[in-house]
């Protein structure tokens, strides 16, 4: 059977067929149920990598590169900090005090982490903290708040606040409160709700002297790192033997993102079902042409077609459907991602989620994987029934129809 004849056979079985009008509707269900499940797929995978990678963004500024906390006591201090600054003038580092703190203005109070660093240090390495302090001269007890902070509490330049701090008395073995007043210089707008609502920073020495601790020895050392996953394994070869341990932002949001990536997956799955479903539409659709056609399929094996040649007919239609499903899912999906890219068309509270604009970034590994997996559902389902239809008895055929 030669090509010209395939090729007709071909547009014959996928044209309208009026007097089983089920077929064709079966087929055009199937074409938009491959189209919806790619294009949702494409929409949904660039979603999730678009909001993975700002809250990687958000969390890496607020995170750190890297920190070096201590093992033991007195061991993260001013002898080490400044044989690593010597040791690597590639990398910033800013030495930390913190501790927990509640922060009183009038009747409004409000509690959260506090950070006590060297200002010069910290705005190298901190452009949120960098951009809160502008130029100003830090003094001793000046306070810089997150913006959730200073809004609860009512907060302008200058006011006077009190921070309560805890302090275990070995005596009795209690909490004893210790309180100080702070000078309010200014906030800082990290974009994650978390951060605004509990993070503090003052002078090194003001916590130094409030926790009764050693002028030159800190609570750990935040480093700023082009390279942190190359970095990181240099400065662990130079810290072994010094009692400290060294972490990596991706190690300390490390369950975060390994949620992030199951959640992906299982949308991924999920989402891949409405192809497959949608496949079911194909193998129906072409189970239903071939009994309809038995007598035509019959006729053509008597005349010496092949039973190759039959299947390829009915594998390239199944294809058809699938393959144009895929292109015109594909199409929409693009128009889709151009749209939420450009237009505000889904506004997210910037508080929760760090961005008021939908984040979109499909990854090249996550279209291909698509595209692999909706080709392979639709082969899938296209070469049943095609191989149904070589399995025709011939003779019974002929003889009763």
């Amino acid at each position: 059977m030669n090509k010209a004849l395939v090729n007709f056979i071909v547009k014959k079985y996928l044209r309208f067929d009026k007097k089983n009008p089920f077929i064709s509707v079966s087929a055009i269900l199937a074409f938009i149920g491959v189209a919806i499940g790619v294009m949702v797929l494409i929409l949904s995978m660039a979603i999730m990598n678009g909001t993975a990678k700002e809250f990687e963004r958000k969390l890496f500024t607020m995170n750190y590169p890297l920190t070096i906390y201590p093992k033991m006591a007195n061991t993260v201090n001013e002898e080490l900090l400044n044989k690593l600054t010597k040791e690597y003038p590639n990398l910033k580092f800013s030495p930390f005090v913190s501790t927990q703190a509640i922060v009183q203005n009038g009747d409004n109070m409000s509690g959260g982490m506090i950070f006590g660093v060297i200002p010069q240090n910290e705005a190298e390495i901190n452009p949120i903290y960098k951009e809160a302090v502008k130029d100003q001269l830090i003094n001793k007890y000046d306070l810089i708040t997150g913006i959730g902070i200073s809004d609860k509490l009512l907060l302008t330049y200058d006011s006077k606040v009190t921070l309560y701090f805890t302090e275990l008395n070995p005596a009795g073995f209690s909490l004893m409160p210790k309180m100080k007043r702070f000078n309010y210089l200014s906030s800082f707008r990290s974009g994650l709700n978390a951060y605004d609502k509990a993070y503090m920073y003052t002078s090194i020495e003001a916590l130094q002297t409030l926790l009764q601790k050693e002028p030159n020895v800190y609570d750990g050392i935040h480093i700023l790192s082009d390279d942190a996953f190359g970095d990181i394994e240099k400065l662990k070869i130079t810290l072994k033997d010094e009692g400290v341990g060294i972490v990596g932002w991706w190690q300390q949001n490390g369950n975060f993102f390994a949620a992030m990536k199951m959640e992906k997956t299982a949308l991924f799955i999920v989402l891949m079902l409405i192809i497959l479903v949608a496949s079911l539409n194909i193998i129906s659709s072409l189970l239903m042409t071939v009994m309809s056609r038995r007598k035509e399929i019959a006729l053509l094996l008597s005349m010496g077609a092949s039973s190759k040649e039959i299947k390829s007919i009915f594998l390239r239609v199944g294809t058809i459907i699938g393959f144009g499903g895929i292109i015109l899912g594909i199409i929409l999906g693009f128009i889709g991602y151009f749209l939420l890219d450009t237009f505000d068309i889904v506004s997210l509270p910037a508080d929760v989620y760090g961005s008021a604009k939908l984040p979109l970034d499909l990854a090249l590994t996550d279209f291909v994987s698509i595209i692999v997996g909706a080709v392979l559902i639709v082969l899938v389902s296209s070469y049943y029934p095609a191989s149904r239809a070589t399995k025709i008895d011939v003779i019974d055929v002929l003889r009763n129809e």
